[in-house]
């Protein structure tokens, strides 16, 4: 099948491969942001993480609205 595919590519197994190993590793680094922070700062994107959610009046409102598909 791997030949098969490489053909229909005009490529060979070797150029197949490695371009299908090359985009594989393209969506696990980009599905995979890293970011740093030092201490204080990671202390902060803690603190807002463990934070209650603020209140959002427009957000309970969509909340409070019944599906469409609900609606009969």
């Amino acid at each position: 099948m791997i030949d098969h595919a490489a053909s229909l590519l005009g490529k060979n197994r070797s150029g197949f491969m490695l371009e299908a190993a090359c985009e594989c590793a393209h969506v696990a680094v980009h599905d995979h942001p890293l970011f740093t922070l030092d201490a204080d700062k990671f202390q902060q994107f803690l603190d807002l993480l463990d934070a209650p959610p603020a209140s959002n009046s427009g957000l309970e409102r969509l909340f409070a609205l019944k599906a469409p598909w609900d609606q009969a």
